[in-house]
């Protein structure tokens, strides 16, 4: 089975995820998304495997949330996706990737459904 984490080692939930999924004898392939954030195409893919939005997808206490005025609702499912690929860090974590699933490892056992 072909694992991905979207993965901060300085995050302790996306850690404790990485470990859970190792524990379970799996070595996911590994994307810093911070190094190396996902493409447009990569995020609209993951949006549409959770089935969310952008804005759900969005961590909303970064303090780039907060600048860019990014709770506006007349913001467009674009603009938010901009603003997530200039900013990855506003992107949600850990998440993982398997058996053509997507779950967010909040906490790391939901990861578990996916597997």
């Amino acid at each position: 089975m072909q694992t991905k984490i979207y993965h901060n080692p300085r995050c302790s939930k996306s850690r404790q995820t990485l470990q859970l999924l190792r524990d379970k004898g799996i070595e996911p392939e590994i994307i810093e998304y911070l190094k190396t954030p996902p493409d447009r195409s990569t995020l609209e893919a993951l949006l549409d495997q959770f089935g969310m939005e952008p804005r759900e997808l969005m961590r909303r206490n970064e303090k780039e949330y907060k600048e860019l005025g990014l709770a506006d609702p007349a913001l467009t499912r674009g603009q938010l996706i901009e603003a997530m690929l200039a900013h990855p860090r506003l992107i949600e974590r850990p998440i993982v990737i398997a058996n053509g699933k997507a779950a967010i490892g909040r906490p790391p056992e939901q990861v578990l459904d996916i597997l």
